[in-house]
């Protein structure tokens, strides 16, 4: 009798500071078995979290960024003027979304911030542009409305948000192998892949972009490619700047749920589903939105607690595993639920 090769499901977070990465993939998938229950799936739970069902991994990359860590962003001359640049494309693009919504017309500091940034609302040129940003970050967190919930109180709050992605689009600082920054972050991800297994693969913000692009060149099987508070539609910066190009369902994903909330401030309103074409089978992202009404909507753990995005990770960790126990003619562990019978959701459904 041959032995069960587990599938694998593999986190890759976004951004912020070092943290453990042990740590992490315990709270992620604690977050997870939340949300499984609240899908009704609590028969799934002891498989998942004694790992019975996957073998689970966290991708962590947050130390490469230990040179020029978020939490020194502390003024003007931090970010050269091509990172800065990049970061007030950011910054103007989720200032236009905020001054969107109902209930920020009108709201003159919102108007004024983003007069700052240009007579047209849009970032000036890479030219000072580090100077530039630190005004305009130090006029964001005066509109009490945004600052508030997006968790910004300084300048350097606004600053952190938005500098990793922007050294991660940069596409620079070489290591003595030559290897750029978000090169080496890739690889991470890639490390926790196994082409001879089908693997389950959830990326939250800044981690979508990397898990994308990661699974971009990637030949063993992906099930399902889940994105969470994704930045990747973000037209100013990200989008034009992702890799390669035209941007498209990587071949080795058979489904791709990508999830919003419509209160999470980060992700733009622009819908990948629109905007990524579909691979050589079809598949595009399936968009999935929900409103949870919270104070700060964008964490990870707070989307995987939902119902909506762990009913369908575990669904599929589910009809893999069944199938690879029946190709192995193993049993599962007792008192798991291989959820038999539950086919595998057809691709780009």
């Amino acid at each position: 009798m041959e032995s069960k090769l587990k599938p694998k499901l593999v986190f890759v977070h976004g951004i912020g500071g070092p943290r453990d990465p042990d740590e992490q993939l315990m709270e992620w998938k604690r977050a997870l078995a939340g949300g499984a229950r609240a899908a009704k799936l609590a028969s799934d739970i002891s498989a998942l979290t004694m790992d019975w069902l996957a073998d689970c991994s966290f991708a962590y990359y947050g130390d490469l960024f230990a040179d020029d860590e978020p939490q020194s962003v502390g003024g003007p001359d931090d970010l050269d003027d091509e990172e800065a640049a990049i970061v007030l494309g950011l910054l103007a693009e989720f200032l236009e979304e905020e001054a969107a919504r109902p209930e920020n017309q009108g709201d003159r500091a919102l108007a004024r911030v983003r007069a700052q940034l240009s007579p047209d609302g849009q970032p000036q040129g890479v030219v000072g542009a580090g100077r530039h940003l630190w005004a305009v970050a130090t006029a964001v967190v005066a509109v009490p409305g945004v600052a508030h919930a997006a968790r910004w109180a300084t300048a350097s709050d606004v600053l952190r948000t938005w500098s990793q992605p922007a050294r991660y689009l940069r596409r620079k600082d070489k290591d003595a192998q030559k290897t750029t920054l978000d090169e080496r972050i890739r690889a991470r991800v890639l490390a926790c892949l196994d082409p001879a297994r089908p693997t389950v693969v959830v990326g939250h913000s800044l981690g979508s972009v990397v898990a994308f692009e990661t699974l971009a060149s990637y030949e063993g099987p992906v099930p399902l490619l889940v994105t969470i508070g994704s930045p990747i539609a973000t037209s100013g910066l990200v989008w034009p700047r992702l890799r390669p190009r035209p941007p498209a369902t990587p071949d080795c994903v058979d489904r791709w749920l990508d999830f919003w909330d419509g209160d999470d401030l980060i992700v733009p309103r622009r819908k990948l589903a629109n905007r990524v074409q579909p691979n050589e089978r079809g598949v595009k992202p399936t968009p999935r939105q929900f409103e949870s009404r919270m104070w700060w909507a964008h964490g990870a753990t707070t989307y995987l607690g939902r119902a909506e995005v762990a009913e369908p990770v575990m669904r599929m960790l589910s009809a893999v595993s069944a199938a690879t126990d029946a190709s192995a003619g193993t049993n599962s562990p007792a008192g798991t639920d291989a959820s038999a019978g539950t086919a595998a959701p057809a691709a780009g459904s």
